[in-house]
């Protein structure tokens, strides 16, 4: 871990239990990487086998994209643990095929629905009593820029889905804040995680172009980043870690936009 980019104090989270889900990459793993830097203790979960896992992270194989995959977090954490101080609902993806919106079945708007709304949903369920019955704790949801800018033709239902996302969770804060409870999301833009970066030489290969010419050729698609290039997984990372700490202990209900200045302001 020690190529993390940025400083960090190494007892900032001390004996905070941190439920980071799907962090076996991307945005996810910078991030499960943050919270393990500053001493938390950290679950995490996966559909796949995770063979490098940490041994001090609690490692969950499931699909949350299901209630029996949300029961198995469930348990595993609540007999663990006995609950959580911060929970950040970072799975999401979308496995619907190009085309529009005649292009989508019934089951692409379920499944996008299951792990992009419904996943959170029912973890806050879960695990929100037990914050609201000791009065305090964190919810942070990792939403994106196309609950405001869809991409219609590739992943219209996943956009909808954090659309409703980001309903719910402001929703969500106004009950439980008063309670103890802050509740924040995180809405990422054009990230270069390893997967994107995998995108970015898939493109240049079939259109023989540079990687830096076909990472340009995706920030335009998105309307552009005006500082130039993708953000990088850390920078979520910390922002992340951030709204989670004593440190933001007034900032509720809010929806952080991190994309380079793709969204127009408003």
């Amino acid at each position: 871990m020690s190529n993390y980019p940025f400083p960090f104090l190494p007892d900032e989270f001390k004996g905070k239990r941190v439920l980071i889900t799907g962090a076996t990459k991307g945005m996810g793993a910078a991030t499960l990487q943050r919270f393990l830097l500053g001493g938390a203790d950290v679950a995490t979960t996966a559909r796949s086998a995770w063979p490098e896992a940490p041994a001090s992270v609690l490692f969950v194989q499931t699909d949350l994209g299901s209630r029996d995959g949300i029961r198995q977090v469930v348990d595993c954490v609540q007999q663990q643990w006995g609950g959580l101080d911060i929970l950040i609902n970072n799975v999401g993806g979308s496995e619907a095929p190009n085309g529009g919106f005649q292009a989508l079945s019934d089951d692409d708007w379920q499944r996008a629905f299951d792990v992009n709304l419904l996943a959170a949903v029912r973890l806050d369920r879960a695990f929100l009593p037990g914050m609201i019955e000791r009065g305090s704790g964190a919810v942070i949801h990792i939403s994106s820029i196309q609950h405001r800018l869809p991409l219609y033709d590739s992943t219209l239902a996943y956009a909808a889905a954090k659309a409703g996302l980001r309903t719910y969770s402001k929703g969500l804060a106004n009950e439980v804040g008063p309670k103890g409870v802050r509740v924040n999301m995180v809405s990422p833009g054009f990230i270069e995680t390893s997967g994107a970066h995998g995108m970015i030489v898939q493109l240049a290969k079939a259109n023989n172009i540079t990687e830096q010419e076909s990472r340009q050729q995706i920030m335009n698609m998105i309307g552009g980043i005006p500082i130039g290039r993708p953000g990088n997984p850390a920078e979520v990372a910390e922002l992340v870690a951030f709204l989670a700490s004593d440190r933001a202990a007034s900032i509720h209900g809010a929806d952080y936009i991190i994309d380079g200045g793709t969204m127009p302001t408003v």
